[in-house]
């Protein structure tokens, strides 16, 4: 893995990692709740770390972030950089190999997770993380930004444990919630505290 520009150790300060779509989705509430999101981590002192594009709903999130004062951590796989979609007004901006390697940094650096509308990685990274909260490797917190686009995701997750496919219940790994600044709320009261 490699970072190839990093700054200051931000552990003085909470990091919540958030998952959303280098795509803007149709409609205009989708960039409306990305901005609301990095507000309000920036609003509560939290570093911001995202997936590092300039693009689509993660464009709006940091961009929402720092026009807020906040601290903005990118993580993005090289082959996205060179294809010039990396946040070029990013302080700390670290460059992995893979996908893979972005999303287990991006989890290494988050204190926890909060999870916009996206596509089918975004789906993955969310699926990943409660998986492994789900089997014990992590315990980080797990946040849903819902207005009803993940209610079907929802209603599965239930399926899945009713038969029988998961032993404990996914949706208990989740916090839910409509309001960005709610979410953000509730993930930090759970974050486990810092020895």
């Amino acid at each position: 893995m490699n970072a190839e520009i990093t700054v200051h150790d931000r552990r003085s300060q909470p990091a919540i990692a958030v998952f959303c779509g280098a795509n803007p989705g149709h409609a205009p509430e989708y960039a409306v709740v990305a901005a609301a999101l990095g507000r309000c981590v920036a609003a509560a002192g939290c570093t911001l770390v995202y997936g590092g594009a300039s693009v689509g709903t993660m464009g709006v999130l940091a961009d929402a972030a720092l026009r807020a004062g906040g601290t903005v951590t990118g993580v993005i796989p090289r082959s996205m950089v060179e294809r010039e979609v990396a946040h070029r007004g990013l302080a700390d901006l670290r460059i992995t190999d893979s996908m893979h390697e972005r999303k287990a940094l991006m989890l290494k650096l988050a204190d926890a997770v909060a999870v916009l509308p996206g596509g089918l990685g975004t789906l993955d990274e969310l699926f990943e993380v409660v998986t492994l909260n789900l089997l014990s490797f992590t315990a980080k917190p797990v946040g849903l930004v819902n207005g009803g686009y993940y209610d079907g995701l929802l209603a599965f997750l239930g399926t899945v444990y009713d038969s029988g496919f998961s032993h404990k219940a996914p949706m208990d790994y989740l916090i839910v919630d409509s309001n960005p600044g709610h979410l953000v709320a509730r993930l930090l009261h759970a974050v486990p505290r810092r020895q």
